[in-house]
């Protein structure tokens, strides 16, 4: 392919929440982390809840990534997923609070079903909290 980057697109149920050229691409797939740089060979995997970091032209930006898929083919990269949202858009207040109420809920350990969704919950505040504050 003649372009010179990776044509990256992350996208939910409601919309498009990122879409960018760059230059490198990292995530959390259910197998581990992985990185793609121009020319990867295609490949798709299923992603954790985690942070998604893109790097065009030195500089980085992180992405808290709900799930979902990975896909990457020519130099195409797409995450389709339920939830994302990038660094500057996490309310970082929210998110701490969030993390101190599932972090209760597990400590409280009623039932194994309360104990999963607060695991899921503590999950995703992790996530929006490591993006905000521009961790991988």
């Amino acid at each position: 392919m003649s372009d010179e980057k990776i044509k990256i697109k992350i996208i939910t149920h409601e919309k498009v929440v990122f879409e960018q050229k760059v230059d490198e691409i990292y995530s959390i797939g259910v197998d581990g982390s992985f990185g793609v740089l121009k020319g990867h060979i295609p490949f798709i995997t299923p992603l954790e809840i985690g942070v998604t970091k893109v790097v065009a032209d030195g500089v980085p930006e992180f992405i808290a990534t709900m799930g979902g898929v990975f896909q990457f083919s020519d130099n195409h990269a797409v995450i389709l997923t339920d939830t994302a949202e990038v660094s500057g858009d996490i309310d970082k207040t929210r998110a701490h609070a969030a993390k101190e109420r599932a972090e209760a809920r597990i400590n409280a350990r009623s039932t194994d079903i309360q104990i999963e969704r607060a695991e899921l919950a503590l999950a995703k505040a992790l996530a929006r909290i490591n993006a905000a504050e521009k961790r991988f």
